[in-house]
């Protein structure tokens, strides 16, 4: 699960940090010390994302599963009423 940390900051704010760490790394114009903590950084950055990711991917999962055990549950009491015959004659 992510952190509480994570989950205050927020999936976009972090994906927007990274994004960033990327692109300075990208620049290479940094020292050895300061591209090892952005890489640092941007891994624990990319973990978070990754959790918040499964955090919400199992939330649809599972609403999924209700709202497809909701319609099996109206399937199944559809069963037990029978048509009424058409008296139009």
């Amino acid at each position: 699960m992510a952190s509480k940390k994570a989950k205050a900051e927020g999936f976009e704010a972090q994906y927007k940090r990274l994004e960033e760490s990327v692109a300075k790394l990208e620049e290479g114009d940094l020292t050895l010390e300061e591209s090892l903590a952005l890489y640092e950084d941007g891994m624990k950055l990319a973990k978070a994302c990754q959790e918040l990711l499964k955090d919400a991917e199992l939330r649809v999962t599972k609403l999924r599963e209700e709202f497809a055990n909701g319609l099996g549950a109206m399937r199944d009491d559809t069963e037990e009423y029978e048509a009424e015959p058409d008296d139009a004659d």
